[in-house]
């Protein structure tokens, strides 16, 4: 385990946890230096003063607010360390709610929670229990990193988990991002239901960044001066046109079946739905003119059909 980033206490009613703070997640992607190309020298980023163009050290380097185009105010460490903060050591748990209250949105950086001393052991315990048995989350606050942080306490695998949280007025509207209301029929829906049901997993746990498993191949091959690794096919798909939505879930429903071993669908298709030609509004006119004139020529001729039947049948009661 890393070193820890944090060390504090859960405050749980009267009862004080104390505890360390190490991260849960780890950064393993690729990254790069930037470099001169010319000799692969490392570019430097330089800390120059917008006044006097001089290289500033890091030890004259500290915080300031701008509080209108020509005046800023400088803030030191010291102070802000000073702010009367009831949370300054302390994760102080305020509430306890069902977990699927939390908009998983809010939820950032996660972090594991390990006691601070054999002392710790039984009331962490104590508050581990009593996550499992209410089956509750813990919400907390506590503050990190100059400022009052909203947190989140859950137990995975026996260990308490602190998950930072956003705060109500830090998450956007996508109000403005729905999309209009469109017309789906019942059976589309059911469609996609049953896509979701062919596709559904217990575990992810199998899936891998392929992505950096090709990047790390392709720096070993150009450090060890081999022959670079042959692109993959990428399947490329087709955008901004309009399908078929009924067949390309069956489609998809197909695909996904036959992944798992599966077999059914095999009539499913995806097609492109051609749009309908406009008919301008002089040829519209026309043709309703000629479907005018068919429709009452048709009906004078059925006319004179039935007057000619009906002086037939005169002519035969005469004789």
């Amino acid at each position: 385990m890393p070193r820890p980033l944090w060390t504090g206490a859960v405050s749980f009613g009267l009862v004080s946890i104390p505890i360390k703070v190490v991260s849960a997640t780890e950064d393993r992607s690729v990254h790069f230096h930037q470099v001169h190309l010319e000799d692969m020298g490392r570019v430097r980023t330089r800390k120059v003063c917008s006044i006097d163009d001089e290289v500033v050290p890091q030890e004259e380097i500290g915080k300031g607010y701008e509080v209108t185009k020509d005046e800023v105010v400088p803030v030191t460490d010291e102070e802000l360390d000073e702010m009367p903060l009831p949370t300054a050591k302390a994760i102080e748990i305020v509430a306890f709610v069902d977990a699927d209250s939390i908009d998983p949105i809010r939820i950032s950086d996660s972090y594991f929670l390990a006691i601070d001393g054999q002392v710790a052991a039984k009331p962490y315990t104590l508050l581990r229990k009593a996550l499992e048995r209410s089956d509750k989350v813990a919400v907390a606050k506590f503050a990190w990193h100059n400022r009052e942080r909203l947190g989140l306490l859950r137990v995975r695998k026996d260990t308490i988990v602190l998950h930072a949280m956003r705060w109500p007025d830090e998450i956007r509207s996508p109000a403005s991002l729905k999309p209009k209301d469109v017309d789906l029929d019942e059976e589309e829906i059911e469609r996609a239901v049953q896509l979701t049901d062919t596709m559904a997993l217990d575990d992810i746990s199998g899936f891998r960044d392929k992505y950096r498993d090709a990047l790390e191949e392709l720096i070993e091959a150009k450090a060890e001066g081999t022959e670079l690794p042959e692109p993959a096919e990428g399947k490329e798909r087709e955008t901004g046109k309009v399908v078929d939505l009924m067949a390309a879930l069956n489609a998809s429903v197909k695909a996904a079946r036959e992944s798992r071993g599966e077999h059914g669908d095999q009539d499913a298709t995806v097609h492109t739905m051609q749009p309908r030609k406009k008919i301008p509004a002089t040829k519209k006119a026309a043709t309703a003119r000629k479907t005018t004139t068919k429709t009452t020529a048709g009906k004078h001729t059925a006319k004179k059909t039935t007057a000619k039947k009906a002086a037939a049948g005169k002519k035969r009661s005469a004789s």
